[in-house]
C-alpha cells in the first residue's frame, strides 16, 4: 500500500506566523515541525477520512493517542491540516462497524476523542460539528461507554492488538504497551496496576462531553455526564491521591498500596480539573524539584531521583523527554493557577528540542529526547525515529504559542484571546485565526501592543480586558510589572 499525495496543500499564509525577537530559532524550528507533519498527510483509497494525518510510524497502522495529540497542534491550522477530520478513522470501525484498510494498534490507547473535539470547537466555533458528533452520531458517548465495557484480550477485526485493559470498580487496570507508555517503570515486574491516567481521562472524557453538550444547548447530555465526571472526580480523589506525598499514584493489584513510580501521568486529574488548589500546589512543586520532574529539562518520564532513570539517553519511557506527556502536564499547570510554571516549563522543553534541531545530526524532530543532552533518545540501544512530527510538533507548534509567546487561552465561542504576556523584546502572532477573526497581535517590547483584526474581539493581557476593533489600534501597558528588572531598566 502506498500513499498517494495530499490534496491539503501546504498555503502558508494559512498559518499562524510567530514571532520571536529573543529567539528566532524558535520560529524556524516551527516551520520545520509545520513542514514535517505536512509531508505526513496521507491519502489511502478506503479510508473513512482521506487524507488523514499520519503518526510518522508505519503507513498501515494508526494510533488513537497519536492522531489526538497531532489533532491539537493541526486546531491552528485547520485548512492545511486534516486534524480532527482525522478521528473519523476511528469512529467509524469502532461505533460504526465500518470497513478500514489499515489496522488500529491499540483500540485501548487513551480516550482522548471528547477532548480533541472540545479543544478544536474552541478555536473554529463550529456548531455544526459539535451536532454531528454528539447528536447525530453520538461517537463521543458512544465511545465512552465502550470504553468502560472492553474486555481484556479481546481483540476486534479492524485492531492489531488485543486489549489490555480491564475494567473494576476503582478504576482500570492496564499495561504500558497499551497505554502508550510501552517500559515506563509503573508497569515494572510484570505488574498491570490500577492506573490513575485511564480512569482520569474517562474523567476528562466526561466533562468536555458535559461542556460541549452545553455549548448546543443538549441539557440532557450535560447533565449526564457532568454526573459521570462528578463520579469519577470522587474516585480519583478517594483511591489515588497519597496525602503523605502530594501525589496521584497508580495502585498496585492490591489496590490498596500507592507504587509511589512519579511520571507525568499523574498530571491527567490535574488537567482534567478533578484536583483541589492545595493539591495542585504540592503536584506543582514536583516540576520545580529539578530531582523529581523538574530542572533545565523537564518532564521527564520518570523522576530523576527514580533508581530506573536513565541519566544520559532516557531509555524511551523510562527518563525521556516525550511531547504528548510534557504537552499534558503543562496544559494541566496551566489551566489551573500555574501559568508562570508551565510558561518556563514548556519554554525549556522548546528549548531543548531548538538545541537538539540546532546541534545534532541529522537536523530534525524527534520521536522523544535524552534527558541531559540535545540528543534523541534511546530505546534498547538504538535511536528513536527521526522526522517525528507526528506528535512531537506539539512542541514547536502548540507550546511556542500557547506558552513561549503566551496565547493560552484562544475561544471563538466567547470571541476573545488570553495573552499572558511575559516576554522581553518583539514578539507576538500574525494572521491568528479563530472563528472567523483574523488578527495579528504584536508587543514592541517597550510596552505598546499592536493589533490589527479584520472582526471584533475581547483581547485579556494579563487579566485586564481590551475591546478590539476592526482595522489597527496600539494598546498602550506598563511593562515594568511584567519584566524582569533588566529588561525595565532597558525600556527605560
Amino acid at each position: 500500500m502506498s500513499p498517494r499525495p495530499s490534496d491539503w496543500t501546504f498555503q502558508r499564509e494559512l498559518i499562524p506566523e510567530p514571532v520571536f525577537e529573543k529567539e528566532p530559532g524558535y520560529v524556524d524550528l516551527y516551520w520545520k515541525a509545520l513542514e514535517l507533519a505536512h509531508a505526513h498527510v496521507l491519502d489511502i483509497p478506503g479510508m473513512p477520512q482521506t487524507p488523514y494525518m499520519d503518526e510518522a510510524f508505519a503507513l498501515d497502522t494508526i494510533w488513537i493517542w497519536d492522531t489526538c495529540f497531532m489533532a491539537l497542534f493541526c486546531r491552528y491550522a485547520p485548512q492545511v491540516f486534516p486534524g480532527v477530520e482525522s478521528l473519523s478513522n476511528f469512529y467509524v470501525p469502532i461505533h460504526d462497524n465500518g470497513f478500514l484498510p489499515v489496522k488500529i494498534q491499540h483500540p485501548d490507547n487513551p480516550p482522548l476523542f471528547a477532548w480533541v473535539e472540545r479543544e478544536y470547537y474552541r478555536l473554529t466555533g463550529d456548531n455544526s460539528r459539535l451536532h454531528w458528533v454528539l447528536e447525530d452520531k453520538q461517537y463521543l458517548q458512544k465511545h465512552f461507554h465502550w470504553f468502560n465495557g472492553l474486555k481484556r484480550e479481546a481483540i476486534f477485526p479492524w485492531s492489531r492488538i488485543q486489549i489490555g485493559l480491564e475494567r473494576h470498580a476503582i478504576g482500570f487496570k492496564w499495561n504500558g504497551i497499551c497505554s502508550g507508555m510501552d517500559n515506563s517503570p509503573r508497569f515494572d515486574d510484570g505488574r498491570d496496576p490500577f492506573v490513575v491516567d485511564a480512569l482520569a481521562q474517562q474523567g476528562l472524557a466526561a466533562n468536555c462531553i458535559s461542556r460541549l453538550a452545553a455549548s448546543i444547548g443538549n441539557r440532557k447530555v450535560e447533565m449526564e455526564y457532568q454526573r459521570h465526571y462528578e463520579d469519577i472526580t470522587k474516585l480519583i480523589n478517594k483511591h489515588y491521591w497519597d496525602e503523605e506525598d502530594g501525589f496521584y499514584y497508580d495502585l498496585l493489584p492490591d489496590a490498596k498500596t500507592f507504587s509511589k513510580v512519579r511520571t507525568p501521568a499523574s498530571f491527567w486529574p490535574v488537567l482534567a480539573g478533578m484536583a483541589l488548589p492545595r493539591q495542585i500546589q504540592r503536584m506543582a512543586e514536583y516540576v520545580r524539584d529539578p530531582d523529581e520532574l523538574g530542572g533545565p529539562i523537564p518532564w521527564t518520564t520518570v523522576n530523576r531521583s527514580s533508581s530506573v532513570f536513565h541519566q544520559e539517553h532516557g531509555e524511551y519511557w523510562r527518563g525521556a523527554l516525550w511531547l504528548p506527556t510534557a504537552y499534558v502536564g503543562i496544559r494541566a499547570l496551566s489551566e489551573n493557577g500555574q501559568g508562570s510554571l508551565a510558561d518556563e516549563t514548556a519554554e525549556a522543553v522548546v528549548r531543548h528540542m531548538f538545541h537538539t534541531w540546532r546541534d545534532y545530526n541529522p537536523k530534525t524532530i524527534w520521536e522523544c529526547y535524552s534527558p541531559s543532552h540535545p540528543e534523541p533518545s534511546s530505546h534498547h540501544g538504538n535511536r528513536v525515529r527521526p522526522d517525528f512530527c507526528g506528535w512531537s510538533a506539539l512542541g514547536p507548534i502548540s507550546l511556542f504559542i500557547e506558552n513561549v509567546l503566551g496565547f493560552y487561552d484562544i475561544s471563538a465561542e466567547k470571541q476573545q484571546v488570553e495573552w499572558r504576556l511575559h516576554q522581553p523584546g518583539v514578539h507576538g502572532i500574525r494572521c491568528l485565526r479563530f472563528g472567523k477573526v483574523l488578527t495579528d497581535i504584536i508587543s514592541d517590547g517597550k510596552g505598546n501592543i499592536n493589533v490589527t483584526s479584520n472582526l471584533t474581539y475581547t483581547l485579556i493581557i494579563n487579566d485586564k480586558s481590551f475591546a478590539i476593533h476592526s482595522g489597527s489600534q496600539t494598546i498602550k501597558l506598563d511593562l515594568t510589572p511584567i519584566l524582569p528588572p533588566q529588561e525595565c531598566q532597558r525600556l527605560n
